[in-house]
């Protein structure tokens, strides 16, 4: 495969963590999430903390977060690429939040005061029960049955991309420039004279595919490829309107990324496919 790009795919694995996953490149990650955080929760600065968790026996599944990370004043953020839709997507982000509140329990005397939990998902899908279709940000929290607020602490914020469809030229808020620049990089051969501020400066410069080493190229091919891969096998069972054939291109795909040496939890994120069924394969 020959890159073409002249900029990366920031929903690849690879692109969305060269962009937002490394200590340098941390202030894009910042300012991408103070867009979705309310007043209370702006981060003036965050650490990257291990993104891979494991359950309390050898029993328990464990969870591999694309980032995750915890801002100065202690809230944490589970950030996550979600590629194309899978069975049970809410459960598995309800059950991924578990992790960094069970992860605050302190050992002796403990009131059992938590830390803000924020769980945010990047769609490149939409919603198929979601009424209205022209909402492109969800927040959801906490709430009785009177439609009040019952719990501040625990937040799910997703992003379904495809519903953004603003030219470069209809921009107003850093919310939709930051929508634009998820959903064109890619495409893109030069940077939008809307994206002028320095955080876009710097995401342009980080973004460019020449200036990847040949390791970086080679590891940018894999996981294009990748989603590529998984995004053909959804478009072509959508047009084709066949649940058999979606289910046929995901094994193939999981076959091909086992064969690679990809982490069987990595395939199961990526595919939807159980632990149990890429393990038969």
């Amino acid at each position: 495969m020959t890159l073409k790009d002249k900029y990366i795919n920031p929903l690849t694995d690879f692109g969305f963590k060269k962009l937002f996953g490394i200590e340098p490149n941390k202030e894009l990650l910042i300012d991408f999430l103070n867009q979705l955080l309310p007043a209370v929760h702006q981060i003036k600065n965050l650490t990257y903390t291990k993104n891979e968790h494991l359950g309390g026996s050898e029993y328990e599944r464990k969870a591999i977060f694309d980032l995750y990370c915890e801002s100065q004043s202690g809230e944490k953020f589970i950030v996550e690429v979600q590629k194309a839709k899978q069975n049970f997507f809410k459960d598995r982000s309800v059950y991924y939040s578990t992790f960094p509140i069970q992860e605050q329990a302190k050992k002796g005397d403990w009131d059992f005061e938590l830390s803000a939990v924020y769980t945010i998902g990047i769609l490149d899908f939409v919603f198929d029960d979601h009424k209205d279709q022209s909402e492109i940000l969800h927040t959801v929290k906490l709430k009785d049955q009177n439609g009040n607020l019952f719990y501040n602490k625990l937040t799910y914020i997703y992003l379904e991309l495809p519903k953004f469809t603003k030219s470069d030229t209809e921009l107003q808020t850093r919310f939709d420039k930051w929508m634009y620049v998820f959903r064109h990089l890619a495409k893109l051969q030069n940077r939008p004279d809307i994206l002028q501020e320095r955080v876009f400066e710097k995401l342009f410069e980080i973004a460019e595919i020449a200036k990847f080493t040949p390791k970086e190229k080679e590891q940018y091919e894999e996981s294009l490829k990748y989603y590529r891969d998984l995004k053909n096998v959804v478009d072509s069972s959508k047009e084709e309107g066949i649940i058999e054939g979606i289910i046929e291109g995901k094994i193939e795909v999981a076959k091909e990324m086992k064969t690679d040496g990809i982490s069987i939890e990595k395939i199961s994120k990526y595919t939807g496919l159980s632990i149990e069924e890429i393990q038969d394969l």
